[in-house]
């Protein structure tokens, strides 16, 4: 009797198992067509060989674009796309933390008005948001005119890292206030009250108990920047005119001004490499704060 529950129970699970491989057999196929096909390519492109003329060969595999990965420029380029994307995470997860918290503590009408406000800007399209930010850093911009109007000197900040900074905080903002705000809000408050019975300071019950809880949120924001904002190409290349050189920028001009094909290729597989060892380390941690 017991063998043949156990042989049922069996036999449901493997159908079960089957009919969820069939309902998602179409999201398979997508992510294999346009995912994965196309990083085999670039994988298989970055062993290639470039020619003189500016052609790829496939013939002879090496590792020469590998090897270049590692040199001085690719190098320097890496670094500052690096503590710029680092930068940008810590400046949005310093402005959205307050912001999503006090979201978190209204009552339910007004998060549902502030929700719809961070919301606002992912309905319209982030190249035309770029130039929005482009216009308003113009030297005939209106920052630009304010100033001068308060006898001041025309703003000259567009086509600088500084321009890149505030437009990649802009455009990756609301990654970090979402979740930062689903952490807050599924958070037993109750915690935080029976700290401050227990004569915490304000600080101290942030400090030992809010921020304790909301790390889940704090790591998945932290995520959904820097990952886009390291290889960011539309943002540097529009506010900062792509001097000096980002990855995005570096990426692009190697495929379409040096025609390196293989190095552009090598360069895109370890730029993957990191954001997912970055992916993996902060999932990782964040599931022990759990």
């Amino acid at each position: 009797m017991v063998n043949t529950r156990m042989e049922l129970e069996a036999r449901a699970a493997r159908a079960e198992s089957k009919r969820g491989f069939l309902i998602g057999l179409p999201s398979y196929f997508y992510l294999v067509l346009f995912f994965a096909v196309p990083l085999v390519i670039v994988l298989v492109y970055s062993f290639a060989t470039r020619t003189r003329t500016g052609a790829t060969e496939l013939a002879n595999w090496n590792l020469d674009s590998w090897a270049r990965v590692f040199d001085e420029i690719p190098r320097q380029v890496a670094f500052r796309s690096l503590w710029l994307a680092a930068l940008t995470t810590v400046i949005s997860l310093l402005a959205s933390y307050p912001f999503a918290y006090w979201i978190a503590t209204r009552s339910a009408r007004v998060r549902a008005v502030l929700l719809i406000l961070v919301m606002i800007p992912f309905w319209s399209n982030f190249l035309v948001r770029t130039y929005a930010m482009k216009f308003l850093m113009g030297s005939d911009g209106p920052v630009s005119l304010i100033s001068q109007a308060m006898g001041g000197e025309p703003v000259r900040i567009l086509f600088t890292l500084p321009a890149v900074l505030i437009g990649l905080v802009y455009g990756y903002m609301p990654f970090m206030i979402l979740p930062l705000y689903a952490a807050l809000e599924r958070m037993d408050w109750s915690l935080v009250e029976a700290a401050r019975d227990l004569y915490a300071g304000g600080w101290a019950a942030f400090r030992k108990v809010t921020l304790p809880l909301s790390m889940p949120g704090v790591v998945a924001g932290s995520v959904l920047v820097f990952i886009p904002a390291l290889g960011a190409y539309v943002t540097p290349a529009i506010l900062g005119g792509g001097r000096p050189p980002l990855l995005g920028d570096y990426i692009v001009g190697q495929f379409l001004t040096a025609r390196n094909w293989p190095f552009g290729s090598a360069l895109s597989m370890m730029v993957m490499l990191v954001m997912l060892a970055a992916t993996i380390i902060y999932f990782r941690k964040g599931a022990r704060t759990l």
